[in-house]
């Protein structure tokens, strides 16, 4: 029913910025809590950030907060993850998400739909 499209991955070095964005289409995008999620190589699914329906509050891994950052413009069904100062270890396929629960949460299972993915390489 919904479908969430990730954009704007591709190859960085290392301190640069990118933003990735993710559209969804189907449902009611401001129903939903929004979260990003990454997989690099290796390694597990791990929760970076997540967005409340309205955008009113965010919360960040540890790992990034600081450096990214989470917003949404739910006019254009659309949620992004700024993200500055990039390491080398923020390589990975980053995954958006909706959630149909009122929570933001970092928990994979309470997200509902899932994007394919967007690769981010950020070189040294």
């Amino acid at each position: 029913q919904v479908q969430l499209v990730e954009s704007g991955g591709g190859l960085v070095q290392a301190g640069d910025s990118l933003r990735v964005s993710c559209t969804a289409s189907g449902g009611t995008f401001s129903s939903y809590a929004m979260g990003w999620f990454r997989q690099a190589p290796g390694k597990e699914r791990e929760f970076v950030t997540a967005i409340s329906r309205s955008g009113g509050y965010k919360y960040y891994a540890d790992s990034v907060k600081g450096r990214f950052t989470i917003s949404r413009d739910n006019a254009k069904n659309t949620v992004y993850l700024q993200m500055n100062s990039l390491k080398p270890e923020d390589t990975a396929v980053y995954y958006c998400a909706a959630a149909i629960s009122r929570l933001v949460s970092g928990a994979q299972e309470n997200y509902d739909y899932w994007g394919q993915g967007t690769q981010v390489t950020v070189s040294s």
